[in-house]
């Protein structure tokens, strides 16, 4: 869908480029000229042109689309129109120009035989197309000024920035968009924030043609210090120079931003405590199946999201956890209207940071034929629209229909995200760009593309394969569920190579990149990896068939393992780092959604219970490598080396063999002098002294 913003109270067309065509009018009047893209239902479509506030058919001025079947008294139950009348599908129609009053006002008036809108009314004036609206419901009236645009207009149309971060230093991006009919050589950029002393720069040496739009990022950074809601305003002056912008009404591009405390890597505690599973919601609250989890961007909010299975006719379920964990925790499960679309068989969820989750459907159609026509859904969190009726089709945002049985999605940036392609065994890079609003249909600006150099697949249509981007170095960690490995990407990596046909949708980009660097990433260790999630230089892996959570160090070429952790159950899936800092996961087979907190482990010795015996240390003392054996009952679970001021130092994996174990611990980087290494089995520990030469 083209972007639209309000101007004067009316939609507002933004075009990268157009037909100047000069009027062929006398003075006083206007060429006007209509164009109207259908859908895929053309035949489904009426409208007039009238006068502003007559009713259609009253004074009708142009009109177009099927008149036979529909006209103004609209179509009949069960909807009469049918193929071969009216305009044809995915198609644009302009219609003759004419010349009309300048500054008279008009109505469109669009009615729709199935009642879920559709067409896209563009409005040009003088060649200019100043105003476009798409169509929604059965009967809608689009009204309009017969005005052509100005010398000088130029106006901020968005602010590109996350709608929740830190302190720091932030850049004030956005675009900018030529609504006058002079080229923009030069102009004044400015910001202020909380209505304080506008930051000013003049920008230059630019080329800003009549309708085009810009992209800009002001030179002067913003220093942030502190927490709080900030309202940041951005406009532009002195534009060729001097010239003030003639029309006043939409110059400023405001927004909202909150800072708060970044989320606390304290991954590094799981490896040296003891764990506690709490029990956050299960059934007893709707949570029935749960795949995947993700709490919404804003910080410290603690609002927790899950999908749930449900059945594939009727499509999935979100469960919203309000104050999750803490006093006054609130549980609601919804359904949206149109979910057994847009959300069938749900195997993933990702929130973008400007609010906005996507889904992805496990299915290979979503209209449950024998086609392969689905892939991610782009929902709004905004409890006044999600799973609230608007039109036809749902309160969905988008939808782009190119991954079947698309098994996990990540998000990147503003409205893109990776999807996992499990019917084509492709990774796909799934761009909405501009949301087309809830319910409605137009996909047309939607950019896919399709990564082949790593073959992913699944094994097991319940067992999701989750992926994990890391923003700092723009990796993107990938569960293959195929062979049980973790797979990874560089996505700056990579050049276009082809294109791919799109299935039963139009789209601005459907292209095929190859050449990129990957790798396997993790080959051992894993039974049936499921979900994934990172922080800093920790990947955390869940595994569905053992129930356990693995943390990794993921600074170098090859993952480090750093800890097991038993959950005690199969079936865990999603696995999320949550605002706390904490792990969080959902299980699917205990129906349960969890936390782990910790206690940290304290240097002692002779604890009470003990599973281990014959453990020795050689050599020790040592000066450059202990081996420690031994026996022990259960399978050692963790491991941990501490100082004598009890300051963690690092963990070594122990190899297990029946009740027998071994681990290696090279200190030829400690310092001379005594260390406690705490061993940790499911129902005890033991800690024994080591000392360095």
């Amino acid at each position: 869908m083209k972007k639209i913003i309000s101007l004067f109270g009316i939609v507002v067309l933004l075009c990268s480029a157009i037909s100047n065509s000069k009027a062929q009018c006398s003075a006083g009047l206007s060429e006007v000229i209509i164009s109207v893209q259908t859908d895929d239902y053309g035949y489904e479509g009426y409208w007039e042109l009238v006068p502003a506030g007559n009713a259609c058919g009253s004074g009708t001025i142009q009109s177009g689309g099927n008149l036979t079947q529909i006209g103004c008294l609209g179509g009949g139950s069960p909807y009469t129109a049918d193929t071969g009348n009216g305009y044809a599908n995915n198609t644009t129609i302009n219609t003759t120009p004419s010349c009309y009053a300048t500054g008279n006002v008009y109505d469109i008036k669009y009615i729709d035989d199935y009642g879920d809108g559709g067409f896209v009314f563009t409005v040009k004036i003088n060649g200019f197309p100043i105003y476009s609206f798409t169509g929604s419901g059965g009967d809608h009236t689009f009204t309009f000024i017969n005005k052509p645009p100005p010398s000088y207009d130029l106006s901020v149309t968005k602010i590109e920035m996350p709608l929740y971060g830190s302190q720091g230093n932030k850049t004030i991006a956005g675009s900018i968009f030529n609504y006058g009919i002079t080229t923009i050589s030069s102009f004044d950029l400015n910001y202020s924030i909380n209505n304080g002393a506008a930051v000013t720069q003049n920008i230059s040496g630019v080329s800003i043609p009549a309708y085009t739009s810009y992209q800009f990022a002001h030179p002067t950074l913003w220093n942030v210090s502190e927490n709080g809601t900030f309202n940041i305003d951005v406009w532009a002056t002195n534009l060729n120079g001097s010239n003030p912008d003639t029309n006043l009404t939409n110059d400023h591009g405001v927004f909202t931003l909150i800072i708060g405390d970044p989320i606390p890597n304290i991954i590094d505690d799981y490896t040296h405590a003891d764990f506690t599973f709490t029990t956050i919601a299960n059934s007893s609250d709707g949570i029935l199946e749960p795949r995947d989890l993700d709490f919404h961007p804003i910080l410290n909010r603690n609002e927790l999201w899950i999908v749930l299975k449900s059945t594939e006719e009727s499509g999935g379920k979100t469960a919203k956890i309000s104050n999750a964990g803490q006093t006054g925790q609130s549980v609601l499960v919804q359904q949206d209207g149109n979910a057994w679309h847009f959300m069938s068989l749900p195997t993933g969820i990702a929130f973008s940071d400007n609010g906005n989750f996507s889904t992805s459907p496990g299915v290979l159609d979503a209209n449950h034929g024998d086609g392969h026509f689905t892939g991610p859904t782009l929902w709004s969190s905004d409890p006044a629209i999600y799973a609230m009726p608007s039109g036809g089709n749902g309160s969905h945002l988008d939808m782009l229909h190119q991954c079947p049985y698309a098994m996990g999605v990540t998000w990147e940036k503003d409205n893109a995200f990776w999807v996992f392609d499990g019917f084509n065994g492709d990774l796909m890079r799934c761009d909405f760009v501009d949301d087309h609003g809830p319910g409605n249909h137009d996909h047309s600006d939607g950019r896919v593309r399709s990564y082949e150099d790593i073959p992913v697949g699944f094994a097991d249509l319940d067992v999701p394969c989750h992926m994990a981007f890391d923003d700092n170095k723009q990796w993107l960690y990938i569960v293959n569920g195929s062979d049980n490995k973790i797979y990874r990407m560089d996505i700056t990596t990579g050049s276009e190579t082809g294109s791919f046909i799109p299935y039963l949708e139009t789209l601005a980009e459907h292209s095929i990149y190859t050449g990129t660097t990957n790798e396997v990433y993790i080959s051992t260790g894993l039974t049936q990896p499921c979900g994934i999630d990172i922080i800093g230089n920790r990947l955390v892996v869940s595994d569905f068939t053992t129930g356990e959570i693995v943390i990794y160090d993921c600074s170098g070429p090859t993952a480090i393992e750093l800890v097991r952790i038993a959950t005690g159950t199969t079936g865990v899936q999603g696995v999320k780092i949550g605002p706390d800092g904490k792990i969080w996961y959902v299980n699917k087979s205990t129906n349960e959604v969890k936390r782990i907190d910790y206690n940290l482990w304290t240097v002692g010795v002779n604890e009470a219970t003990k599973s281990f015996s014959n453990i020795t240390a050689y050599p020790n003392p040592s000066a450059d490598q202990w081996n420690i054996s031994g026996n022990s009952q259960n399978k050692i679970t963790n491991t941990a080396l501490y100082n004598m001021l009890g300051e963690y130092i690092e963990n070594a994996v122990a190899i297990q063999n029946g009740n027998s174990f071994s681990l290696h611990i090279n200190n030829q980087n400690l310092a001379s002098g005594s260390y406690f290494l705490k061993l940790i089995n499911t129902n005890s520990t033991q800690t024994i002294r080591l000392v360095k030469q």
